[in-house]
């Protein structure tokens, strides 16, 4: 069952919300270390099955799990490069362990990316991002914004144009190969025009309210409070701390040719720990959250 109605991390100040899905993609994308990526995995399925419960489950199963073992297989056949060689295949090159463990952590990488990439679609609304950077990039922060809007909106409208045009005895999913690409090609005729004209009544309703100009207010809610205070102090801490410590070989991890990493020293041990709580913050504030709140209820 989903809980976003419940979520607690987007009522935090967007600058929060914001700041804290750039450090993970940042960390996500470019730290190899088996346990970074098992680390960024964890937490953004976490958030995204607690937010959209088995929806979110069903789409790691069925998706996300054969896309895991797809790359796992693929990488070794076009790479092989390593040193412990496993078999040789039909062409003569050789199947390599760090081949095959390079595809694995290349897909977890991707998989833990997508799922972020679903909790920040659901976090930072339009609304958000224009807050943030509707005064610094007007233009552009209308463009993004209207674009990331458009996305979950297009899955709604694609569903409500095939409708229709089955209505019409248009199915695309019916008839010979030639027959559904060209309803096919009709259907996505039809969404882009009504993504054009959707986006050009956007941007005059837009400048006739004054956007962009100077001197323009705005009214918003949001306020920067003490627990947005904390919050941000916490992700600076964290960027601060593990940037550091990946800028000092502390998270290196190198997969060819041969297999190589730190030792599970104390220092590690302690970049792993504050990546870990970094990951699992929002699913940790909303776990608090709901515990309060049944702390309250059961009081009342």
């Amino acid at each position: 069952m989903s809980r976003r109605g419940r979520e607690a991390f987007s009522s935090y100040h967007p600058l929060v919300n914001m700041l804290y899905f750039i450090l993970v993609f940042t960390c996500g994308m470019f730290f190899l270390h088996p346990v970074c990526l098992l680390l960024s995995l964890s937490g953004g399925l976490a958030y995204s099955v607690y937010m959209d419960g088995k929806k979110s489950l069903r789409f790691a199963l069925v998706y996300m799990l054969p896309l895991l073992v797809l790359t796992a297989l693929l990488n070794p056949a076009f790479n092989h490069e390593g040193v412990t060689i496993l078999l040789y295949l039909r062409d003569g090159n050789p199947l390599t362990l760090e081949s095959i463990l390079y595809g694995i952590a290349a897909a977890v990488m991707l998989i833990a990316i997508i799922f972020w990439f679903n909790c920040y679609s659901a976090i930072m609304t339009s609304d958000k991002f224009v807050y943030l950077f509707g005064r610094i990039i007007p233009a552009l922060s209308l463009i993004l914004s209207m674009a990331l809007r458009f996305v979950p909106r297009f899955r709604v409208q694609i569903s409500v144009i095939a409708d229709a045009q089955r209505g019409l005895g248009r199915d695309p999913a019916h008839g010979n190969l030639w027959r559904r690409a060209r309803q096919g090609m009709r259907l996505l005729s039809i969404l882009v025009t009504w993504a054009l004209e959707n986006a050009v009544e956007t941007a005059d309703s837009m400048k006739s309210r004054g956007y962009g100009l100077p001197g323009r207010t705005a009214f918003s809610l949001y306020r920067l409070e003490r627990r947005d205070g904390w919050a941000l102090l916490f992700i600076v801490f964290c960027a601060a701390y593990i940037l550091r410590g990946a800028a000092a070989g502390a998270l290196r991890f190198v997969f060819f040719p041969a297999l190589s990493g730190v030792n599970g020293d104390l220092y590690s041990l302690t970049l792993f720990a504050l990546y870990a709580l970094l990951c699992f913050m929002p699913f940790l504030l909303n776990l608090r959250e709901e515990r309060r709140w049944k702390s309250f209820a059961s009081k009342t």
